[in-house]
């Protein structure tokens, strides 16, 4: 495939928005024609051949908008290729070891055959939005726990997918 590639996201504090930038960027490198919007602005995913959606998890749930996407769009969603990613886990956890999607996600992975789904720490640092988020900073949970080499990683292996399908 050639084609052009739809990354979106549904992101409260950016940190999410910043992964898909990452994973679009490496997507351009490799000769892809890449959009990375907001999930709560995409009107349809009829026009791209591919798609990569991204959610920061919150309570255990893929953001709302990302959420709303996928089902909004299920049915062209299940035509193409499709890849998933979470964002949130704050601490080493990610790092340690493989996070499996959320129940969520992973139902929405089986009906639409998603290929692939991989979990990325998150970043949460002072003045990010939301009572639960002021919790974690005031404890001194908070941080960048992102990793982009790990990120780019597994773009390049969605890109490679996307130019040999």
């Amino acid at each position: 495939m050639t084609g052009t590639v739809l990354v979106t996201y549904g992101t409260t504090n950016g940190s999410t928005a910043e992964i898909a930038e990452a994973v679009a960027d490496v997507l351009r490198k490799d000769g892809l024609t890449v959009e990375a919007l907001p999930a709560g602005s995409v009107t349809s995913v009829a026009r791209y051949d591919g798609v990569v959606v991204g959610g920061a998890l919150y309570a255990g749930r893929w953001h709302k908008d990302a959420r709303r996407f996928v089902r909004r769009n299920r049915l062209l969603l299940a035509q193409r290729p499709v890849w998933f990613f979470s964002s949130r886990p704050l601490g080493t956890s990610v790092s340690d070891r493989d996070l499996p999607p959320v129940p969520g996600v992973r139902r929405a992975m089986n009906r639409l055959g998603v290929r692939d789904h991989v979990t990325f720490g998150g970043r949460l640092e002072e003045g990010a939005k939301g009572w639960v988020a002021g919790m974690i900073l005031r404890s001194g949970k908070g941080g960048d726990f992102r990793d982009f080499g790990v990120i780019e990683t597994w773009a390049k292996g969605v890109a490679d997918a996307v130019t040999h399908s």
